[in-house]
């Protein structure tokens, strides 16, 4: 003891400057463990929260970029740490106190590891949402610090990483038909009940289906614009999950404010609590879109056209339900209700909006999309008529006969019968399944 207070001038600057650096040592590590423990629901809901939360979901846009920068912070402390523990120890070693310096050794070490590393990413993993809003705004001044460098850090990493797995891709033995074939063919018997087989199914067709056909077209939901009060949302009716916030063009959508949790959301400036929305083309498939949303933590897509038109919105929910549900149908979604049916008489109606894909679905025959990329049955009629379909029209498609009952006009919605197409003859008429 008596050598602990005879020393104290040579110890007692280095170990205050080691306290700091253990402080500068749980903050990165404990901001480390908060972010990247988050679940992608709670990134999601940092995107409608306050000023620090949006920084956050900010900051885990770029996840790597922001690792490389609390590794590379947290490397600069811990050899600052330990050099000031080493230069501390061998001035107490030339004091006379070679057992003095021994155990200041190993007590930094046991230190920086228990409160350094272990206790702040406990305490990380308890709270991490509100460690991750908390430590949204020092850490994006680390980043910012870095900036310049972080480009050759970035290249640094990847080099590294393609020299020690370069992650070379075989060809695919199989094409997606040959899996599908392989799916309906299965004998696995009760291993593979129809249910897996038909999600598995579904799960391929993500790779054909197209944005254009899983969008809510324009026309079926309101676009708000700023100032956004609560009674907005109380007037919301269409699309309820979401209200839509239009940029400069009124066409346009530029953010969203989930709607799951109104009862949190303020009075007045809702547009802080929304979050932003990523652009896909009408080509782009389910599986793409879906990867683009999950990378990007956010829930809404706008379609656009090759003109760069908003045509359309698809939320990470539809192609969810769209490969979940083996019922799912986005005529479904947009009028509530089942948009094929057969009546008591045995005849089958279907909604206008109807997918031909669904509805190959519904009869349980094949599906092939045509080159023309019609979607729907009323775009059929389009096609077919050259206008608008009236009370008695007829149309057919790949064995299947399509008659309107009831018509309407743009924006509109349309009744067809729908029935097998026998060629006409004297004796013989459509008839249906």
């Amino acid at each position: 003891m008596n050598e602990l207070f005879a020393t104290v001038s040579v110890w007692l600057p280095g170990a205050l400057l080691m306290s700091m650096l253990i402080l500068a040592s749980a903050f990165f590590s404990g901001s480390e463990t908060a972010l990247f423990y988050l679940s992608r629901e709670e990134l999601r809901r940092l995107h409608s929260g306050g000023s620090s939360a949006r920084q956050a979901a900010k900051l885990m846009r770029q996840p790597d970029q922001l690792l490389t920068v609390v590794l590379f912070w947290n490397l600069v402390i811990n050899l600052s740490y330990f050099s000031i523990s080493l230069v501390t120890a061998k001035r107490l070693v030339e004091a006379g106190a070679p057992t003095m310096a021994g155990a200041f050794s190993l007590l930094s070490l046991l230190v920086m590891i228990l409160f350094g590393e272990v206790a702040p990413k406990s305490l990380a993993v308890l709270f991490r949402r509100t460690i991750a809003v908390w430590a949204s705004w020092p850490l994006s001044g680390a980043v910012r610090v870095l900036a310049p460098i972080l480009p050759v850090l970035g290249a640094t990493t990847r080099g590294l990483r393609r020299a020690m797995w370069p992650q070379l891709k075989a060809e695919h033995y199989l094409e997606l038909d040959d899996i599908e074939r392989a799916i309906e063919t299965s004998e696995l018997g009760s291993e593979l009940v129809q249910l897996e087989q038909k999600i598995l199914g579904r799960i391929l067709h993500l790779s054909e289906m197209t944005a254009e056909e899983l969008m809510r077209p324009r026309g079926t939901y309101e676009i708000y614009q700023s100032p956004i009060t609560i009674e907005d949302i109380h007037n919301h009716s269409r699309m309820p999950a979401y209200l839509l916030i239009g940029g400069e063009d009124r066409d346009t959508i530029s953010s969203a404010i989930p709607l799951d949790e109104i009862s949190s959301l303020p009075e007045r400036d809702l547009e802080a609590m929304a979050e932003p929305v990523t652009y896909v083309p009408w080509c782009a498939t389910a599986a793409e879109s879906l990867g683009q949303l999950r990378s990007q933590l956010i829930s809404i897509a706008v379609v656009i056209n090759e003109y760069g038109e908003s045509i359309g919105v698809m939320t990470e929910d539809d192609i969810l339900d769209t490969l979940l549900d083996p019922e799912s149908s986005r005529a479904k979604r947009l009028l509530d209700r089942e948009p094929v049916r057969r009546r008591k008489d045995g005849k089958i109606i279907a909604e206008g909006v109807t997918t031909l894909r669904y509805l190959s679905q519904w009869l349980n025959i094949d599906f092939e999309p045509d080159e023309d990329r019609l979607l729907t049955i009323v775009a059929l009629m389009h096609e077919s008529l050259e206008r608008f379909p009236e009370v008695g029209d007829e149309s057919v498609w790949e064995g299947l006969h399509f008659r309107v009952i009831k018509e309407g006009g743009p924006g509109e919605p349309i009744l067809v019968e729908v029935a097998k197409h026998i060629p006409a003859t004297d004796d013989e008429s459509n008839s249906s399944y």
